[in-house]
């Protein structure tokens, strides 16, 4: 079966980074575009980065250009997402998405906090 399964996550202080890893198997991943969604408490799930399946192309939210960062191997099946300079309003459960020909599915997602 189809399987998403996310790391990397954790507490990092204002100014720091992570880098996010979503491995995926159970569908030809090569031919998935992937993205990284985010939730934080009480908000709607957000859009934060696409990578298209052959990775030639990239779209972020306006909220991280700049210091996120999408990329994958499609060597692994894994996608990641650096993310840089992370500021408070960053904290939330980050998910990652597959779109594959058939439909789209979603990991289980990784807690990322942004504390002092």
């Amino acid at each position: 079966q189809v399987q998403l399964v996310e790391s990397g996550g954790g507490l990092v202080q204002p100014g720091g980074s992570l880098r996010l890893s979503c491995a995926g198997s159970g569908f030809t991943f090569s031919s998935s575009a992937m993205s990284w969604y985010r939730q934080a408490p009480g908000k709607e799930r957000e859009l934060v980065a696409v990578i298209t399946s052959a990775g030639g192309s990239t779209n972020y939210a306006d909220s991280v250009k700049g210091r996120f960062t999408i990329s994958r191997d499609n060597a692994k099946n894994t996608v990641y997402l650096q993310m840089n300079s992370l500021k408070p309003e960053d904290t939330a459960v980050y998910y990652c998405k597959a779109d594959t020909i058939f439909r789209a599915y979603w990991g289980q997602g990784t807690q990322v906090t942004v504390s002092s």
